[in-house]
């Protein structure tokens, strides 16, 4: 089975004001647009790691949603990531899909993208046992890579020893990595500042006017 994983722990701290995650968009939180484009997508189940305002982001998650909590998210989204890492071995999982509750703007095509190229990837099980066959699947757009990125079982060791406000990023830059060009923007649009979400708003309401 593939699980998907939101991140959703971070107390964002260059947002001014509130919780980022549960800043409105389009009538909904941010957060809620990000897990339901995991919910939404053929993985077989999805968790959400919370922390900062636990029961505020378990509220505006879907139902389907499973909630893992993160006691020490202050320490860094590295927590977090050794936390999926945790729930995808309990459910005995061949990979993870990371996804980042603050890029409400990834589509659910691009989720699929990555899922179609991992598992033709698996499908051939010479290839599978090929150490330079990639056992990551990320996106670009505009030749930018982006989230969110997915990570074979070989890899769950690795994600569970990082440490600090990091994820998976050092195996991106070391290991062998299946690249998927997709036509989404959303892929880097993530939201740090209120400047972030108002530009966000702004796309929003001018796609409606149109």
């Amino acid at each position: 089975m593939i699980l998907g994983a939101l991140l959703a722990a971070g107390t964002g701290t260059r947002f001014d004001g509130e919780n980022k995650l549960l800043a409105d968009l389009d009538g909904d939180p941010i957060v809620a647009h990000s897990a339901r484009t995991l919910a939404e997508s053929s993985l077989d189940a999805t968790v959400a790691v919370v922390g900062h305002d636990a029961e505020a982001v378990e509220r505006a998650l879907p139902d389907e949603v499973r909630v893992v909590a993160n006691p020490e998210y202050e320490q860094g989204q590295s927590t977090s990531v050794r936390r999926a890492v945790a729930a995808a071995r309990e459910q005995d999982a061949e990979a993870v899909l990371f996804a980042l509750g603050d890029l409400p703007r990834v589509s659910v095509e691009t989720v699929e993208a990555l899922l179609e190229t991992y598992r033709e990837s698996t499908d051939d099980s010479e290839a599978t046992d090929d150490p330079q066959t990639p056992g990551i699947v990320a996106p670009r757009y505009d030749g930018q890579r982006g989230n969110p990125v997915l990570f074979d079982a070989r890899y769950f060791g690795d994600l569970a020893s990082v440490e600090g406000d990091t994820g998976g990023r050092a195996l991106l830059e070391s290991e062998p990595v299946a690249w998927v060009d997709v036509p989404d923007p959303g892929i880097h649009r993530d939201v740090d500042t209120l400047a972030d979400l108002r530009e966000l708003q702004d796309e929003s309401s001018s796609s409606d006017r149109g």
